[in-house]
């Protein structure tokens, strides 16, 4: 059989084509492995992000509610010192109105009786010797502290009681009275029956004691209204 021989210029030509086409072709085969692969890593790296996403909202939620519950227990906790320093405040007082001091000590008058043209929830009951003296000094305490001041509103009578050691949960908001706000404090401790209903009149305050019966509020007792400053 004859060989066909080429010139040399044809076949360098030829070589170079086939030389290009390898070259293409590789590109090529890299190109599409790449395309395979992006696809795959992110769908990895999102596969992976997701329980990092999950174990950070956890996170977040048990922070969360860590929150609430240090609240809730410095809530609770203040209440309780509230309570104790009032606790302690009243027994100083009840030591001071022992019968061997008492006869130095003037009368408080109990709560008078309600007016019977009204709905009554309750009738205050007599307060014993020893709860006359105790109204009486927690009556000049008060009165101390709110003379001259301004308390037009429930929020500024509160707050003023509480800074006397009366505890939050002691105080009760009542309507007001011709537009002044009204509070009653109950100052019951055990079998006892003391309560107060202090009113802001004015650059000052009235307060009246009277006998809260141990199955009611002290909200629920009903006084009938004294217009004039009581006299110590």
């Amino acid at each position: 059989m004859r060989s066909i021989l080429l010139p040399k210029p044809l076949l360098t030509a030829a070589l170079g084509s086939v030389v290009v086409l390898a070259a293409v072709g590789t590109q090529s085969a890299h190109a599409a492995t790449a395309q395979v692969t992006a696809p795959r890593a992110s769908a990895t790296t999102t596969a992976a992000s997701a329980p990092s996403a999950r174990a950070s909202a956890v996170r977040a939620s048990a922070g969360a509610s860590a929150a609430r519950t240090a609240r809730a227990a410095t809530v609770l906790t203040s209440a309780r010192v509230a309570e104790a320093r009032f606790l302690e405040l009243a027994n100083l007082i009840g030591q001071s109105c022992e019968p061997r001091v008492f006869s130095a000590v003037g009368h408080v008058t109990s709560g008078p009786t309600p007016d019977s043209t009204q709905p009554v929830l309750s009738d205050p009951v007599p307060l014993t010797t020893t709860e006359q003296c105790a109204a009486q000094r927690h009556q000049l305490r008060i009165l101390k502290a709110f003379a001259g001041k301004e308390t037009a509103t429930y929020e500024q009578m509160r707050a003023g009681l509480t800074g006397l050691e009366y505890p939050g949960a002691r105080i009760h908001r009542m309507p007001n009275f011709a537009g002044k706000p009204v509070a009653r404090l109950d100052l019951r401790v055990g079998a006892e029956h003391l309560a107060l209903e202090v009113t802001y009149i004015g650059h000052g305050v009235m307060v009246e004691a009277f006998g809260a019966p141990q199955d009611f509020s002290v909200t629920d007792v009903r006084l009938k209204r004294h217009l004039d400053r009581p006299t110590s």
